[in-house]
């Protein structure tokens, strides 16, 4: 089987590596772009579902020397108190702890385990799925794919989501290692863990009806944003780098996945957010390669993909619906949030994250 992946971020040197060992096809991924970092300074956490996608892929080690592991997420209110401390990115009795680290780094690892399993890798031109001569073709080409289109010109479009997010690297301020911080600001969220260098690494994601001039995000005006946190306006003090503004983005349900030879991947048929997406998009890559392996059709292995993917992907997409209005309480909203989540944390938050992380 001749196989053609298009886009060789996390989904697609995934599915490369899961291709080639669960049924030996030759793998050539197409990536337009020569550099896999993206957006310096940009980092992710894997949690324990995608850690565990990356273990049946043979590459977990390599992962979790490439970052650092994260045991415990704090959550603070805007006046500086702990609402709850829970297990990051995992059930309290896991023994496997959430991996953070920059996103690059992450393509770079899975680019040289796809390499080392015989998939080639060509990168620096843009190619669509017409061009290519493949059984089968993984259309991994991010949130604004073009494949998507192509096979349902009805698609949804992408949305800007209503938050704009600043990245940063500060120093001289400490946090107890291996616990991610996550602050519910009054004018935003702001998210920050302590690197294995002894940096904090932090986002803030800041609620704006339209995206924001970079030029107008400066580290005053983040200051001014956070003035009333603390922890947030120490880090952003302290910043010896602050990227620049991205703003963020949605997409309503995408109808279509696939035709007889074509499926889109991570992003590209489901951008989830909520700290998930590329554990989202290497759970896709493991479920694609045993489904293609174990229905001999490929029309038939795609819907079977579509049928075991859709219901988990759906929830996971609900709930980061409400994860980002979760970002942008009001003031009334922001007090209920006080009162309330510490009952939520001790009483119901393992049982509502049970189905993403078993």
């Amino acid at each position: 089987m001749r196989v053609s992946v298009i886009g060789g971020g996390v989904a697609g040197a995934a599915s490369a590596i899961a291709l080639r060992r669960a049924t030996g096809a030759e793998v050539t991924i197409h990536e337009a772009y020569e550099d896999p970092a993206g957006q310096v300074g940009s980092y992710l956490s894997l949690a324990v579902n995608g850690l565990r996608g990356l273990d049946s892929l043979g590459c977990l080690a390599e992962v979790q020397a490439a970052g650092f592991p994260v045991a415990l997420q704090r959550v603070w209110s805007s006046s500086g108190k702990l609402l709850g401390e829970v297990p990051r990115g995992r059930l309290a009795s896991d023994d496997l702890h959430s991996t953070t680290l920059l996103r690059g780094r992450l393509v770079e690892v899975l680019r040289a385990e796809a390499a080392s399993a015989g998939a080639r890798i060509e990168t620096g031109r843009r190619v669509e799925p017409a061009d290519l001569d493949a059984d089968l073709v993984v259309a991994a080409d991010g949130i604004w794919s073009a494949t998507r289109s192509a096979l349902d010109p009805a698609a949804p479009q992408v949305q800007y989501a209503g938050l704009y997010c600043v990245s940063g690297v500060s120093e001289g301020v400490h946090l107890t290692p291996g616990t991610y911080h996550f602050v519910f600001g009054r004018r935003g969220a702001f998210l920050c863990v302590p690197a294995a260098d002894g940096t904090v690494w932090w986002s803030a994601q800041v609620p704006a009806p339209e995206p924001p001039d970079p030029a107008e995000i400066t580290r005053a005006r983040l200051a001014e944003l956070y003035g009333k946190e603390e922890l947030p306006l120490s880090l952003i003090r302290a910043a010896t780098r602050v990227d620049r503004p991205m703003p963020m983005h949605r997409l309503a349900d995408v109808p279509v996945w696939h035709d007889g030879r074509t499926v889109l991947i991570g992003d590209a048929a489901h951008p989830v957010g909520a700290g998930q997406g590329a554990s989202m998009a290497i759970e896709d890559a493991v479920a694609l390669a045993r489904c293609v392996a174990s229905v001999p059709d490929v029309d038939r292995a795609l819907a079977e993909y579509t049928r075991l993917r859709r219901p988990r992907v759906d929830r996971m997409t609900r709930s980061a619906a409400t994860n980002r209005a979760a970002k942008t309480p009001g003031t009334v909203r922001r007090r209920v949030n006080d009162l309330l989540m510490p009952i939520a944390f001790r009483h119901v938050y393992a049982r509502s994250t049970s189905w993403l992380y078993r």
